[in-house]
């Protein structure tokens, strides 16, 4: 068993993750957003009592949650957000 680092949480240079960039610079953030976005979107504008837009990409989405995250509270303290998948940020 080797002791390798998850190229996905640091990388060996010392470069940010790459679960770290921007929603604009998705490659797939004008895309619709992920059937896991809509679902947890959906959630959190009912909490915040905001409409919910099921017509917005990834990357809006993504950005979209956040927004609603902090108004809420909820997602405090995951290490990170973006959920494009559900998870974090895409890489």
């Amino acid at each position: 068993m080797t002791d390798q680092k998850n190229p996905k949480s640091a990388d060996v240079t010392g470069q940010p993750s790459n679960r770290q960039k921007d929603p604009e610079d998705w490659v797939t953030g004008d895309e619709p957003m992920t059937g896991a976005q809509a679902s947890y979107l959906k959630t959190l504008s009912e909490e915040a009592g905001e409409e919910f837009n099921a017509e917005l990409s990834k990357a809006e989405a993504s950005e979209r949650i956040d927004a609603l995250q902090s108004k809420t509270g909820r997602g405090q303290g995951s290490g990170g957000s973006h959920h494009q998948d559900g998870g974090k940020r895409e890489g």
